[in-house]
């Protein structure tokens, strides 16, 4: 049933999709980050519809009467300027044969990053796009949550198999970073039913991630609660909040849990710690011997023989740091940090343009949110190979279009005040 569910959504969306390749780009983000088709147990599991919605956006776009040029933006260049050094760094990959696998998958994402950012231009494309995401992600945090109120927390919480936040620790990493936009939401609806529902969508998506027992997670959480008090006008009543709540979640989360997570400031007698920090020297030890790094895939036993402390524990980067580092050298990573800076500049950008002006108060709001899940990736992603997750760049591309919007209602103000000063010239002309 669920098979058959999620397949006649897809084909009735067709015809939408070719209409207007803004509902390609909605139903992209639909399936590849809530993978809808994984819920089923039948032939929708392996059944490629991305590429049959992929394909679809592609032919809308190339027939819509809309412009079809990138935002002038340093997020756009930088963005591009990263792929274009993936490219290249796959020339001279250390194993080509599990690179081009890796090489077709991430392409595919960045292609669609790049439509994201050329077709959502509008105020209420940019949040129909902010909706898609949060629901696909908070189906999990829901679902998660009461799994996790069930179990009284005694049972770990996992994202669906074969996607980017099948771990558990993706998976909560991906729930932190959806709260802030379901705050957003909830802030711009006037609509009661929509507040509550988002209140009760935000707590227990904070339960599940807690129930997926990620340490990395945990830190990511604190980081984005301080950077969201910190940004709060009522800093007294949301400390107070914070207070109260964050407590009441620790205390019901079982002594397992509590003693998972003091492992944090004993890690050097653990052995994933350890694991982890053996792998970031082998990521930097190649990077600087290859200055176009290893290419994809390089947590193999011969790059650890040679770069690794010990060669014998080979493990994934767990880092998007050192995923970039060591996949694709120094280059690679400060290009990808300089992406990250630049979308957090232009985020800060929205912020003091939007201020005191009612008509943009909500692109204020979804810039300090979108900066609160940054800040959350940015921790917890210190810990996790989530270099090419889709989330933070379909993010990337909400930040580009509402700027291009605050810009464009500048101009237009602008623009009307100097328009009456002109006219008593015209009339002396004529």
């Amino acid at each position: 049933m669920r098979d058959l569910l999620v397949t006649l959504i897809v084909i009735a969306s067709l015809p939408l999709i070719v209409r207007n390749p803004v509902n390609g780009v909605l139903m992209w983000v639909w399936i590849s980050v809530m993978n809808p088709h994984t819920q089923g147990w039948g032939f929708a599991t392996t059944f490629p519809f991305a590429l049959v919605i992929a394909v679809a956006t592609l032919f809308s776009v190339a027939i819509a009467r809309v412009p079809k040029s990138l935002p002038a933006s340093g997020v756009t260049w930088a963005l591009i300027a990263f792929i274009v050094w993936m490219n290249v760094t796959t020339v001279f990959a250390i194993f080509p044969a599990p690179t081009l696998v890796q090489w077709n998958k991430v392409m595919k994402i960045m292609l669609m990053s790049l439509v994201t950012m050329m077709v959502i231009r509008s105020r209420a494309d940019i949040q129909r796009l902010v909706w898609v995401l949060t629901l696909s992600l908070g189906f999990y945090g829901v679902k998660g949550g009461v799994f996790t109120v069930r179990s009284g927390g005694e049972d770990r919480v996992w994202g669906p198999e074969g996607t980017f936040i099948g771990d558990n620790n993706a998976l909560a990493l991906a729930l932190i970073m959806t709260i802030p936009l379901m705050r957003y939401l909830q802030q711009s609806s006037t609509r009661r039913w929509v507040w509550h529902a988002l209140t009760a969508m935000m707590l227990l998506s904070a339960l599940a991630a807690l129930g997926s027992y990620s340490r990395g997670g945990l830190l990511a959480i604190a980081a984005m609660i301080l950077f969201m008090w910190r940004q709060s006008r009522h800093k007294l009543a949301t400390g107070l909040l914070i207070a109260v709540l964050a407590p009441l979640a620790l205390l019901f989360m079982p002594d397992r849990w509590s003693e998972r997570m003091d492992s944090i400031g004993n890690y050097q007698s653990d052995d994933s710690a350890l694991g982890r920090i053996n792998a970031w020297h082998m990521a930097y030890n190649l990077a600087c011997d290859r200055f176009f790094g290893g290419g994809y895939e390089v947590a193999e036993a011969s790059t650890f023989l040679m770069y690794a402390p010990n060669p014998t524990a080979i493990h994934a980067a767990h880092s998007i740091y050192f995923q970039a580092l060591g996949e694709h050298g120094f280059v690679g990573l400060l290009l990808y940090l300089l992406l990250g800076g630049l979308t957090w500049r232009s985020a800060s950008w929205i912020v003091r343009h939007s201020r005191g002006i009612a008509d943009l108060a909500w692109a204020g709001n979804l810039a300090m949110m979108i900066q609160a899940s940054l800040v959350g990736f940015g921790v917890g992603g210190a810990f996790l190979s989530l270099l090419y997750y889709d989330v933070p760049y379909y993010l990337m591309a909400v930040v580009v279009a509402t700027r291009v919007h605050v810009a464009q209602h500048h101009a237009a103000a602008a623009s009307a005040m100097i328009q009456p000063a002109s006219a008593p010239l015209l009339e002396v002309q004529r």
